[in-house]
C-alpha cells in the first residue's frame, strides 16, 4: 500500500509499504479517504518534534476514512451506544491514549496520563491507505458530512470546540477577538462564534483575507500589517475590550491580545507559531483579573460535537485540496501563511 513517509527534515516520500495485518482484538482497520493538514504537520516536517521519534515516520495527524475490517472479538465493534460495521465512515482520534487512566475514564482524552504519542508526529500517522486503530478512538461520521469535511473534525473543529466552549465558556452575545482569522482554526472559530450570535473581531495579514473573513461572518476585520490590532479593538469597544480572545499565534500577539480583554476577560490559547516564550505584565494580569486558559487537543466528545455541527450545516472553510502525492505542496502553502481555511489531502 501507499504511505507518505518523512525520511528526513523537509523530505517526504510516497513509498510502497506492506499493509497492516488484520486488526486484532479491540481494533478496527480504516481505509483512509482524506487528511486535514495542521501546523503540527508543518512542525514535524521541519523537524520540530517535542519528543524523541524515529525516522522514517508516516505522516498525517487528522483523517477521515471508511471501516475496512473489524477485529475478531465480535462481528460488530462497540462504539459508545452504537456499533460499527464494515463500510461505515469514521474519523479517528489523533493520539493513542491509554483508555484506562482517570482522565481517559472521565472523557478528558487530551489529558491522558500515559498517551502513546500524536499520530504523524511522534508515531506513524494516517497518510497511508490502511491503518489499524483502537475501536474506542473512532467516531462515526453523520451521513450528510463528506469525507473532506469530516477530515477537519478530529483536530481543527474539535480543538476550537474545546477552546471556546469547554475552556473559555463563550456565551451567546459576547464579543470575541479571533487572532489569525484566515487559519484553519481561525476560520472555524469565527464561524462557531458567529453561530451563537457573538460579535466577532479578527486579525488577518492582507486585504484579500479581510474580505473572505467578512464573508464567513466576522463583524470587524483588522489588517495587522497596517494597524495595531489592540488599538483598533479598544477603540471599537469604547475602551472596554472584548470578553474572549482566541489566541494561537504566540509572542507576536500575546500581550496585545491581553490588552484587548475587558476586565475579567478570558484568553484561551492553543498554539505559539511565532515562538514559544513571552513575558507577561503580572500587575496587569491580576489587577484586570484576566483568566488565561491553555488548551491542547480535544476530547472524543468534542469530536462528536464538531461532527454534529457539520451535520447541521456549519461546515469548514476549505482553502485547497491536493492529491496525496502533493502533500508537501500543501505543507508549503500552510507554512507560507497564504492559506485561508483548511488544506485537505485527498486519497
Amino acid at each position: 500500500m501507499r504511505a507518505l513517509t518523512l525520511v528526513a527534515d523537509r523530505r517526504i516520500d510516497l513509498l510502497e509499504v506492506a499493509p497492516p495485518p488484520r486488526p486484532g482484538p479491540g481494533e478496527t482497520q480504516i481505509a483512509i479517504k482524506a487528511i486535514g493538514l495542521n501546523h503540527i504537520d508543518v512542525w514535524g516536517w521541519r523537524g520540530m518534534a517535542f519528543a524523541k521519534r524515529k525516522l522514517p515516520l508516516i505522516v498525517g495527524a487528522e483523517a477521515a476514512g471508511e471501516v475496512a475490517a473489524i477485529g475478531p472479538t465480535s462481528s460488530l465493534a462497540p462504539l459508545g451506544d452504537t456499533e460499527l460495521k464494515v463500510g461505515d465512515r469514521v474519523v479517528a482520534y489523533g493520539a493513542l491514549t491509554c483508555g484506562t487512566c482517570k482522565a481517559c475514564r472521565e472523557g478528558r482524552d487530551n489529558l491522558c496520563e500515559a498517551a502513546g504519542g500524536v499520530l504523524g508526529f511522534h508515531i506513524d500517522g494516517f497518510a497511508r491507505d490502511l491503518v489499524n486503530m483502537p475501536t474506542r478512538l473512532l467516531v462515526r461520521v453523520p451521513s450528510s458530512v463528506s469525507f473532506r469535511d469530516a477530515a477537519c473534525a478530529p483536530v481543527a473543529f474539535a480543538t476550537v470546540q474545546h477552546m471556546l466552549f469547554d475552556n473559555a465558556k463563550l456565551e451567546p452575545g459576547e464579543s470575541i477577538l479571533v487572532q489569525a482569522g484566515g487559519s484553519g482554526i481561525g476560520t472555524t472559530a469565527i464561524r462557531m462564534a458567529k453561530q451563537i450570535g457573538c460579535t466577532v473581531f479578527t486579525t488577518v495579514g492582507d486585504d484579500a483575507k479581510a474580505e473572505k473573513a467578512k464573508a464567513i461572518g466576522a463583524d470587524y476585520v483588522i489588517n495587522y500589517r497596517r494597524e495595531r490590532f489592540e488599538g483598533v479593538v479598544r477603540k471599537l469597544t469604547g475602551k472596554k475590550g472584548v470578553d474572549v480572545v482566541f489566541e494561537h499565534v504566540g509572542p507576536d500577539t500575546f500581550n496585545g491580545s491581553l490588552l484587548c480583554l475587558k476586565r475579567g476577560g478570558r484568553l484561551v490559547t492553543c498554539g505559539s507559531t511565532s515562538g514559544q516564550s513571552t513575558t507577561v505584565n503580572l500587575f496587569q494580569l491580576y489587577t484586570q483579573q484576566y483568566r488565561i486558559f491553555g488548551s491542547f487537543g480535544a476530547s472524543l466528545r468534542n469530536i462528536r460535537e464538531s461532527l454534529g455541527k457539520m451535520a447541521s450545516g456549519l461546515g469548514p472553510v476549505i482553502d485547497t485540496e491536493v492529491p496525496l502525492a502533493e502533500f508537501e505542496r500543501g505543507l508549503a502553502r500552510l507554512e507560507s501563511r497564504q492559506v485561508f481555511g483548511k488544506i485537505i489531502v485527498a486519497f
